[in-house]
């Protein structure tokens, strides 16, 4: 059954068309990951389904009294909230019964007339049937399943003003699934989530009786919900019948010889050339980053020991117990909910933090470099040629060639850091990592802020890269693709698994 359909949508933004003539049905029960490049018009299209916006050609149909949730990014809200009244708001209209029926219950109490009693005992069985089948019931239960599984618990007596961006992002979800609408729209979802509560969400979505369409640049999260593929791309969108990661091998047996990146620059010039013919307007090919980590001089064998280390924070233990051993050329990933000390154990490995108890040693030769989720070693205040050259030291005329590169071009080098997105932050760190030529990479969320070309990419660059590597991550794709060591850091206990993620998990599960 279709429960939605685009029918020739062209949508525009000021003078620009962010996509033209498109066309797609949306079936009960579907699963379907959206993915394309930024820029593409993803968040558009959810709009759009979303009726938040209306196409500047063409229609959107739905099904008739279908109900449509999108996870905002920033909702609005009343300051004065807290978290949990915030989540009992969805239920408002049942609630609104429950008082009637509360009040009711105190006139019965009261009524001595067997008459009017009689008569406010069938009104008082109207309104429970009412209750019972709008699910009342279970509000409290449904509720502390969602607070839970996102993390939610503590922030329950936090009022909305006091809450972080994703914080902010994490309620907004926590009401999207409370309302559970007939089409789920889910633009990030994982953002701001760690390990756990992506995982509850999978079961979660896995449960859920509607349709789903999801925007996501997490590959492992795709693959556990989606069936199918939405790939936006120069304007098209082309649907693929499968997860993402067999929607990436169609495209590399499509190659002769299998190459995945010369296939995809091939389509993407073939379907440049198609649009050229039917719309006579050129179109330029997509640029990506080009990374390419050297390393001048190899460190020691042993790169980084911790032995019985613990560390506690304002008279609480963190962690205790903890080893470690990191040998030159490993690939070393550690995992573990928020809170629980990986970075902290990153810090250590820089020389930034102290240990309360145990021992740490550094081997020898170590050049290190480090690129923490926030990007809090850019300065804010220089451009990005000079921030670039604080740490790379070349001529103007080098470091502007290096940059274009990283698709800084032309005047855009001479703007401020601070007005650059998270991603183009992240750009800039990789550039000036890639030419320090540093024996140790110590990388803490990596792949935050990239999308998925760009994070491929940097998966490329790093298996080419012959020094070693400690990172954090919860992205569990880009954790297995290149890390067959995995540190897993809980219950203030770290256990080594010589394996990947997955296996890591399926060890810990058993």
């Amino acid at each position: 059954m279709i429960v939605s359909s685009l029918q020739k949508v062209t949508q525009t933004f000021g003078a620009n068309t962010i996509f033209s003539d498109l066309t797609c049905e949306i079936n009960h029960g579907d699963r379907i990951g959206l993915i394309g490049r930024n820029g593409e018009g993803k968040t558009t299209l959810l709009d759009l389904l979303a009726r938040k916006t209306e196409p500047a050609v063409g229609t959107v149909t739905w099904k008739k009294g279908l109900t449509v949730g999108l996870l905002e990014q920033s909702p609005d809200v009343d300051l004065g909230r807290k978290v949990e009244a915030l989540l009992y708001d969805v239920f408002s209209s049942i609630n609104e019964v429950k008082k009637k029926m509360t009040n009711l219950e105190q006139s019965m109490s009261h009524e001595t007339d067997p008459d009017k009693l009689t008569r406010m005992v069938e009104k008082y069985g109207i309104m429970q049937e009412k209750f019972q089948e709008d699910g009342g019931y279970e509000i409290d239960s449904r509720i502390r399943r969602i607070m839970s599984g996102l993390q939610l618990t503590d922030l329950a007596e936090k009022e909305w003003q006091q809450l972080s961006g994703g914080e902010r992002t994490k309620v907004g979800l926590a009401k999207l699934l409370l309302t559970e609408p007939d089409l789920l729209l889910l633009d990030e979802p994982t953002n701001h989530l760690d390990l756990p509560a992506i995982e509850w969400l999978t079961d979660f979505i896995k449960q859920y009786t509607g349709t789903v369409m999801i925007v996501s640049h997490d590959r492992y999260f795709l693959d556990e919900n989606v069936t199918s593929i939405f790939e936006m791309d120069q304007g098209e969108l082309i649907r693929y019948s499968t997860n993402y990661t067999d929607y990436v091998k169609e495209w590399a047996n499509q190659a002769n010889p299998p190459n995945d990146g010369l296939h995809r620059r091939a389509k993407s010039m073939e379907k440049a050339l198609a649009r050229m013919e039917i719309m006579k307007r050129p179109i330029l090919e997509q640029k990506k980053i080009d990374l390419d980590f050297q390393m001048d001089k190899r460190s020691g064998k042993d790169v980084f020991i911790m032995e019985n280390v613990l560390k506690e924070f304002g008279g609480k233990e963190l962690f205790s117990g903890v080893n470690m051993h990191v040998r030159f050329q490993e690939r070393i990933a550690i995992v573990g909910e928020n809170g629980s000390g990986k970075s902290t154990i990153l810090k250590m490995a820089l020389g930034m933090e102290k240990v309360d108890e145990g021992m740490i040693e550094s081997g020898s030769n170590l050049s290190i470099g480090f690129l923490s989720q926030h990007m809090l070693e850019l300065n804010g205040e220089r451009s990005i040629l000079d921030e670039f050259r604080d740490q790379v030291h070349v001529a103007e005329e080098e470091a502007r060639g290096i940059l274009a590169k990283f698709l800084f071009y032309g005047k855009t080098v001479f703007q401020k850091v601070k007005s650059l997105s998270g991603g183009e932050q992240m750009r800039l760190r990789l550039a000036q990592l890639v030419h320090q030529n540093h024996n140790l990479l110590i990388l803490d969320e990596p792949t935050n802020h990239l999308d998925i070309e760009s994070k491929e990419v940097l998966e490329e660059a790093l298996m080419q890269f012959t020094g070693t590597i400690i990172a954090v991550s919860h992205d569990r794709y880009f954790l297995n693709q290149l890390f067959p060591i995995t540190y897993w850091l809980a219950d203030k206990k770290m256990t080594r698994y010589e394996g990947s993620y997955t296996f890591a998990r399926e060890k810990r599960n058993n």
